[in-house]
């Protein structure tokens, strides 16, 4: 059969010009999304994907009603994170995470310039919200040297220009993380900085329609991934040569294979290694009839972060009774705890109300009781009530909120921990677990 250039220049030839999450059906195009096979999984799973040029405006929108409503002029981005939400461009983003050469500024009226590497402007050419690109936003020593002053004041002199055009002239400006010349030619241009970061947190905290549709579909492909990992842990595992690094390999290429783009941390331990929590993923060798823990911090398809956790018991052997009364008394804490959420539930109350770990595991319990969840780990944090601080999280949950629900059920002393996640949805009527992989039946003592 004859294969046409029409056909094989798409990402998937059964569609026109365009996939139907509004993306170029263009396999050259410059735009990352996702795999033909994460569109063909979430085909066959019946999902309905976000329309991306929808979100992009939400998205958008946010921002500048957030920067209105505060009387900025406008608000300066640097974070990698921060201008994924507001361009839905990348551009290197983990190097960008310690060299960054990237800022975005949205001003009060909408328009929005970004300044990107010198020989990239086109990365974000294919969203129109996206007004100007420019560059010269790279403030760190690497890259300017001992002229980084000077690179500063250029900068920050075009930042005026552009508020005093499209800010109204306004001297208040938000900004999320700058280096330290940065800040000071800012201030010397006249500007008040303001916390950027308390704009985009809270702008991020609610998820619009089809934010929610791209977290469910990011989900799926990282259950999925999440699958492909178990299964090769189970059957490899038994041989004895087999280790730690091996198994989370698989979540890596699985993520990239359906157009995901990174893991934040190193957390899959096994056996002993496994308490205290926290050490990274290294080149111990698996053993039959442990425990293997993890924690997916998985930046997947869309940019959208699934983070969730799963304990496993892989052995033909039973696990010990204190294992299995740990991953029940586990589940316990996160299935009870979930059921607080709903709208209008004060995040102070969340910790006042929380289920209450067993007098063994209090102190090795997990930094938080739950989190927002969105580009990555984000606002609002819900400390337990012996770590809670008065007055820095007064705020109601909100439809739209996404927050993962923690447990680290961890034996003061002992040689296994439980670990934990799900991601949950804030709905207009309580919640909606979002997270479907099983709890691991062996440890559940079934």
């Amino acid at each position: 059969m004859n294969q046409h250039y029409r056909d094989t220049r798409k990402i998937d030839p059964n569609h026109g010009d365009t996939l139907p999450d509004g993306s170029p059906n263009d396999a050259d195009r410059v735009e990352i999304g996702p795999t033909l096979l994460a569109f063909r999984e979430w085909e066959a799973a019946g999902l309905t994907l976000p329309n991306l040029q929808e979100m992009r405006r939400y998205r958008w929108d946010r921002l500048t009603r957030h920067i209105v409503a505060r009387g900025y002029g406008g608000l300066l981005m640097f974070d990698p994170l921060n201008i994924r939400y507001a361009t839905d461009s990348t551009n290197m983003q983990l190097w960008n995470t310690h060299n960054p050469f990237r800022a975005v500024l949205l001003c009060a009226d909408g328009y929005m310039v970004i300044w990107d590497y010198k020989n990239s402007p086109f990365l974000s050419e294919f969203n129109p919200l996206v007004r100007e690109q420019r560059s010269g936003a790279d403030l760190f020593y690497f890259d300017r040297g001992d002229k980084v002053d000077v690179a500063a004041d250029v900068f920050a002199n075009e930042v005026r220009l552009l508020i005093d055009a499209h800010g109204g002239g306004l001297r208040q400006l938000a900004v999320d993380k700058i280096m330290l010349h940065g800040l000071r030619a800012l201030e010397a241009q006249g500007f008040c900085v303001m916390d950027g970061e308390e704009v985009t947190e809270k702008s991020r905290s609610i998820k619009g329609p089809d934010e929610i549709l791209a977290m469910r579909c990011a989900s799926h492909a990282c259950e999925t991934s999440v699958r492909k990992m178990e299964d090769f842990a189970r059957s490899q595992v038994p041989a004895g040569q087999t280790s730690e690094d091996d198994i989370w390999a698989i979540l890596h290429a699985e993520n990239i294979k359906r157009g995901g783009e990174w893991i934040e941390t190193r957390l899959l331990t096994s056996g002993p290694r496994t308490n205290p929590w926290f050490q990274e993923c290294g080149a111990r060798i698996t053993r039959p009839n442990e425990i293997i823990a993890f924690d997916t911090d998985l930046i997947g398809s869309y940019g959208i972060c699934v983070d969730i956790s799963r304990t496993w018991w892989i052995g033909d052997q039973k696990p010990r009774a204190d294992m299995i009364y740990a991953m029940q008394h586990g589940v316990e804490h996160i299935q009870t705890n979930m059921q607080m959420l709903k709208p209008g539930v004060m995040i102070p109350e969340l910790s006042a109300g929380t289920h209450v770990l067993d007098a063994q595991y209090q102190a090795g319990k997990y930094g938080c009781l739950m989190h927002g969840v969105g580009l990555c780990d984000e606002w609002p944090l819900v400390a337990y009530p012996d770590h809670a601080v008065p007055g820095a999280y007064d705020y109601p949950l909100e439809a739209g909120m996404v927050l993962c629900v923690e447990a680290l059920v961890q034996p003061e002393g002992g040689d296994f921990s439980i670990k934990l996640e799900d991601q949950v949805l804030v709905t207009e009527t309580g919640f909606e677990n979002l997270t479907q992989y099983p709890f691991d039946a062996a440890l559940m003592g079934q």
